[in-house]
């Protein structure tokens, strides 16, 4: 075990001395890595950053809540006709659901909320915001929704049944009304009605980088069917006590929606129970793909750096022939000689996968600044350094076992 030691601390000795001696020819060699180390890493920065991403927008759904609508989420191109031609979801249904609930001695769900939605335009003086999504929900609001505020309140069960007009507005709201003041107790106008502002929300950001949590108004319901009238696209939105009992929950509901929309045993759902999992099982066969491909297609410049550095460690192997057959001839074993080439190519990687690596951490901050998803981590790193080691060893063990296999007289006798 000692004289192995020995035989890897010399190596490593002779392939630092090697390096130094060959500086250019060093780094246009370990060039290839750094391009092929850094190519891999912001992919892998950039699917984390999808992946964190698409998280952050799953858990703005909620991981414990169900929502009841007319349609389902995932994919219903060929049978839109037949969801077109179901009834409307009615905010109603939430008091029935909860009467229901209260009267279950074992249920899996805690309690229905209704939405209804509309989109207006949302202006105060000069200053307007259009498209706005308008959202009519109850008190009890706050219990299936994970936002959070930023100042200010939520409306209570008097202002709600009163009808008070008062509202809640998302980041961008506030931001494009109330730029460089604090927008509580001050007045906006909500297509043809004034709210006054109690509430802001904190900073969401887009789901799936297509709809903004941040551009929305939260109203009472009753405010909301008073200047807007009922809406089509209402939902009920139900909290359940476990989100590991997710599948038992849902079928409690489906029962449950079937006595309310009063339907036969022998008829089919006319509504949908819908839940994040929807939208996890539909992107994460897209995202696979994406990962997929896009590894593989900057893998592709690594393997380049590894057939590079093989040719000049061959190279290096041809012009030390008779280094190499003194070596041998003084007793040096063949994996003395293997070691020796092989501890070359996986220090010039290593130095190869360390530049890459600060490279990309660097360029990282670059891509979060122009808010690109990306995430740069330390497993990350490791995996980095673990692919420049194996490129080391894959682009190294041929030429320095072809070294090691040289007969020492025939190598001494080399010109």
């Amino acid at each position: 075990m000692r004289r192995f030691f020995y035989e890897f601390s010399e190596s490593c000795q002779i392939a630092y001395a090697q390096i130094m001696a060959n500086k250019v020819r060093s780094f246009l060699t370990a060039l290839g890595v750094v391009i092929g180390i850094l190519a891999v890493t912001l992919m892998g920065t950039a699917i984390n950053g999808i992946d964190r991403g698409f998280e952050n927008s799953l858990s703005m759904i909620g991981y414990d809540v169900l929502y009841v609508q007319k349609w389902p989420w995932a994919d219903n191109s060929r049978t839109w006709w037949i969801y077109r031609n179901r009834p409307d979801i009615k905010t109603d249904y939430a008091e029935q659901i909860n009467r229901i609930i209260e009267n279950s001695p074992r249920t899996e769900l805690v309690t229905a909320v209704p939405q209804g939605v509309k989109f207006a335009a949302v202006k105060r003086g000069e200053r307007q915001v259009n498209s706005v999504f308008i959202m009519g929900t109850t008190e009890e609001y706050p219990q299936v929704s994970t936002v959070d505020l930023k100042e200010g309140r939520f409306f209570n069960s008097t202002e709600e049944r009163g009808a008070r007009q008062v509202c809640i507005i998302g980041y961008d709201i506030a931001d494009g009304l109330f730029p460089n003041e604090s927008p509580i107790g001050k007045t906006i106008q909500i297509a043809n009605f004034q709210c006054v502002v109690i509430g802001v929300i904190e900073k969401q950001g887009k789901f799936l980088g297509l709809f903004s949590f941040d551009s929305q108004v939260i109203i009472p319901l009753p405010v909301l069917k008073k200047y807007f009238g009922n809406s089509r696209d209402s939902r009920v939105v139900v909290k359940i006590k476990d989100k590991n009992r997710l599948v038992e929950a849902k079928d409690e509901l489906t029962g449950i929606m079937r006595r309310v929309r009063q339907l036969s045993p022998e008829e089919d759902d006319n509504f949908a129970i819908n839940e994040q999992q929807a939208f996890k099982s539909t992107i994460d066969p897209i995202k696979s793909g994406i990962a997929l491909a896009g590894l593989f297609i900057t893998g592709l410049s690594l393997f380049v750096g590894a057939i590079g550095i093989m040719n000049i460690t061959f190279v290096s192997v041809k012009e030390r022939t008779r280094e190499i057959g003194t070596r041998k001839a003084l007793g040096a074993r063949r994996r003395t000689i293997l070691m020796q080439f092989l501890i070359e190519a996986v220090a010039i990687c290593l130095i190869g996968g360390v530049v890459g690596v600060m490279l990309a951490f660097g360029l990282s901050f670059a891509l979060q600044a122009a808010n690109f998803p990306a995430e740069f981590s330390l497993s990350l790193v490791m995996s980095a350094m673990l692919a420049s080691i194996l490129t080391g060893v894959v682009s190294g063990f041929a030429p320095a076992y072809s070294a090691s296999k040289l007969d020492p007289v025939v190598a001494l006798r080399y010109e």
